[in-house]
């Protein structure tokens, strides 16, 4: 991957995260010659993230409440270490706008974008109507957000049906609901609002047009804090299970040249109208007739980085820290290209016969295809904990066109081995080979 020089970059970084985000940033830190340190939980004492740090700090047991989204606690192990900056990667605090003023506030560095951008992203409400705001297109919708379902209700006769309630706060599909029939708008809306509020604390909800079918297309880009932006290209990420992520593509197949222009145009646009610094993702949904919409921005590096990095040939984790060091951005939009296909698939411990259900336990042996980039939270052995997300790798292959690179990545999935546990590998298999996805 390409690298530049930096006469600032950030001497000693705390990566508050865990697992393979928190190996993925390790790597970049020690091939810049970056120290940094890292955080676990009780379960996560034998993990393998905390390889090659200066030091490996316990921050609670092992519920994510009382360890990796103690805030307090995480600033207080970067400031015992003496580190400069605090890189939160996915997940957990990552999108926490309180946790970023805090990192600030206490003197510290904290990669990704400021929180007043966070927070209002965060907010599906506001992050719509700046994106409208700013000329970027949005889904048809009510002028507003609520939680009480006869407004709902009121609502879903102007949109127009079928419509769907979003929770303001959501995220992975939680709460959403589609609405066919207005006679059906009362009961929907008091289940998303349970919903809403059992996962987010927030009932709030948005409701629009329901878009059948359609694609799931994601923009990257990058700013830096003089107001230079740029993007680096598209992935589709339509492929998913329970409204999650399970395979994506850089860049999007069967999207014309100026579908193409028009998106990356419409996500620099919004990215540089709230002033965004460091790494973001737009995301945005595709109707069966070309059009697209803003669906919503996620402030912070996203799983699915690493097939963007495949295509262009650059390190988002090297980018992050050189524009949280103060540089301006590396390249020039000019100069960023993309090259060849990369497909990725997540590798899970679940059972896809039972509803992908999560199945910690055990890895008594691993065989990662060395054919592959390998983005792993276990190396040879290990355990994957009841308490988190069930994500051990992420299997990225890359060739110059689709088809072969869809070959490599379904070729590498057959020959991977985890003894011990039960995994979504067999399902990866047949979906990359499935005709609907090889076209």
């Amino acid at each position: 991957m390409a690298s530049f020089g930096c006469e600032r970059m950030i001497e000693r970084v705390l990566i508050a995260n865990r697992g393979e985000i928190a190996s993925r940033i390790a790597r970049t830190c020690r091939r810049l010659g970056v120290e940094y340190v890292t955080v676990h939980s009780e379960a996560d004492a034998r993990s393998p993230h905390g390889s090659g740090a200066i030091a490996n700090v316990l921050i609670g047991p092992a519920a994510p409440a009382a360890s990796y989204l103690r805030a307090e606690r995480i600033i207080a192990a970067a400031q015992e270490t003496g580190c400069s900056a605090i890189h939160p990667g996915y997940g957990f605090l990552a999108e926490n706008a309180n946790f970023a003023q805090a990192v600030v506030d206490a003197g510290l560095i904290f990669i990704g974008p400021d929180a007043r951008v966070i927070s209002q992203m965060g907010d599906k409400t506001e992050a719509k109507r700046m994106m409208a705001a700013a000329g970027v297109p949005v889904l048809p919708g009510a002028p507003d957000s609520t939680d009480d379902p006869a407004v709902v209700k009121a609502w879903l006769g102007d949109v127009g049906l079928p419509a769907i309630l979003k929770p303001v706060a959501g995220g992975g599909g939680k709460g959403m609901q589609v609405v066919n029939e207005l006679r059906d708008g009362i009961a929907a809306a008091e289940t998303a609002i349970r919903l809403a509020r059992a996962n987010f604390g927030d009932g709030r909800l948005l409701v629009e047009r329901y878009i059948a079918g359609p694609r799931h297309v994601e923009v990257q880009v990058f700013g830096d804090v003089e107001g230079n932006v740029v993007h680096m290209f598209e992935r589709d990420c339509s492929l998913q299970r329970r409204h999650q992520k399970v395979i994506e593509e850089a860049p999007a197949p069967l999207l014309s040249a100026e579908s193409r222009r028009e998106m990356l145009e419409a996500a620099v646009l919004g990215a540089r109208a709230i002033g965004y610094v460091n790494a973001g993702t737009f995301e945005f949904i595709l109707d069966q007739a070309g059009g697209f919409y803003f669906l919503e921005a996620n402030t912070r590096l996203q799983v699915e980085h690493p097939v963007t990095e495949a295509i262009t040939g650059l390190d988002l984790v090297e980018w992050q820290l050189r524009i949280a060091s103060g540089e301006r951005l590396p390249l020039r939009q000019e100069e960023i290209r993309c090259h060849g296909h990369a497909i990725e698939a997540r590798v899970y411990a679940e059972d896809p016969s039972a509803g992908f259900q999560p199945c910690p336990g055990r890895a008594l042996g691993i065989i990662w295809p060395p054919s592959l980039r390998v983005d792993a939270a276990l190396n040879d052995a290990g355990d994957v904990p009841p308490f988190y997300d069930p994500l051990v790798a992420k299997l990225t292959a890359w060739a110059d066109d689709r088809a072969s690179a869809l070959h490599a990545l379904s070729d590498g999935v057959s020959r991977c081995r985890l003894a011990g546990l039960t995994t979504n590998l067999g399902f990866l298999w047949r979906l990359l080979t499935h005709p609907g996805v090889a076209v």
